[in-house]
């Protein structure tokens, strides 16, 4: 280990440098679809690239004391809520794998998010500033492009997520995720 901050380790194994988040059990991320055919977004600043990013609903799996053995479903759901206000009839795991594998050993657990229901206003908590956006997936294009073109950054997971709920898997699962 070189160093180790409050969240993240820095890592020379064999050569390669990566960080390793502790404290954290692993990431989701949900791919929120309304039934009118709207993608749930949500908008943040972050400081690692000192702008505001378009993003899909995500957080970290067991990173507080109270969740530390919640399951990557339950952080999915709490997330979603968190970040959104909506909750989800079915949850269902599509996919997972690394981010940024060159240089970080985080892996990513997307869920298809259906039947939504809007119970609160999102936003995210304390530490978070988060604005929720439901653009139609019709519209999701020039959408997006909009906020490229306003200043934005729009995360490529946007993209990847919704390959893996449309293309790779059009069948959309309805089996309803328990937790």
């Amino acid at each position: 280990m070189l160093a180790q901050g409050k969240y993240l380790r820095l890592i020379d194994e064999n050569g390669w440098e990566y960080v390793r988040r502790h404290g954290a059990t692993g990431v989701v991320l949900i791919v929120a679809i309304t039934d009118d055919r709207r993608l749930v977004l949500v908008e943040q600043f972050r400081t690692s690239v000192h702008r505001q990013v378009v993003e899909l609903p995500a957080g970290l799996v067991g990173d507080t004391a109270e969740a530390a053995e919640e399951s990557l479903l339950v952080a999915a759901r709490r997330e979603l809520l968190e970040e959104t206000g909506f909750e989800a009839e079915a949850m269902v795991p599509v996919a997972e794998g690394p981010v940024a594998v060159g240089v970080s050993a985080e892996v990513v657990t997307f869920f298809h998010a259906t039947g939504l229901k809007r119970v609160g206003s999102g936003g995210g908590d304390a530490t978070e500033s988060i604005v929720v956006h439901q653009p139609l997936l019709t519209e999701l294009p020039g959408w997006l492009a909009g906020k490229l073109a306003a200043g934005s950054l729009v995360d490529p997971k946007i993209y990847a997520g919704l390959y893996l709920v449309t293309v790779a898997r059009p069948e959309a699962p309805t089996a309803r995720a328990k937790g």
